[in-house]
């Protein structure tokens, strides 16, 4: 799902939880902008609407299907002060390695494949960002054999 007023996680988690009854396990994650060291004042998150939300659904229907999980996320987009949470993300599963797993796949996914366009602000100046190096290597060890 796709955000653009603030996001609350605690709520978010609350609703999640209500939802997975019989799961053994709840995972989440709750990404915030980071201000490196106040040098951040805000992340401008642009997307293309129906392209977004139609990956987005697709990385939570595999990891749905591959760690046999109930599975959430919810992104921010437009403008996110730093310090504020711009994800979250939760998964349960029978067993708590299906859903940590579940969690950093979506996460991991996310960072790469979903088309957020992300424009970093510091001070006067305002510059985009891509995925990292890091971001890539993490994504890629899902592709290796299980």
């Amino acid at each position: 799902m796709i955000a653009a007023a603030p996001i609350d996680p605690v709520a978010l988690l609350a609703a999640f939880t209500a939802g997975v009854a019989g799961a053994g396990a709840i995972a989440s994650f709750t990404g915030l902008v980071r201000s490196d060291d106040g040098d951040v004042s805000e992340l401008w998150l642009d997307h293309h609407p129906v392209m977004t939300d139609q990956v987005i659904a697709e990385i939570a229907a595999e990891a749905r299907s591959r760690f046999e999980a109930i599975v959430h996320i919810t992104h921010r987009v437009g403008s996110v002060a730093a310090g504020e949470p711009i994800v979250f993300v939760a998964a349960a599963a029978r067993h708590r390695r299906a859903a940590f797993d579940a969690v950093e796949y979506m996460m991991d996914r996310l960072k790469t494949d979903a088309p957020l366009w992300k424009r970093e602000a510091r001070g006067d100046t305002a510059v985009w960002i891509e995925a990292r190096d890091v971001d890539h290597r993490d994504r890629a060890r899902w592709e290796e054999p299980q």
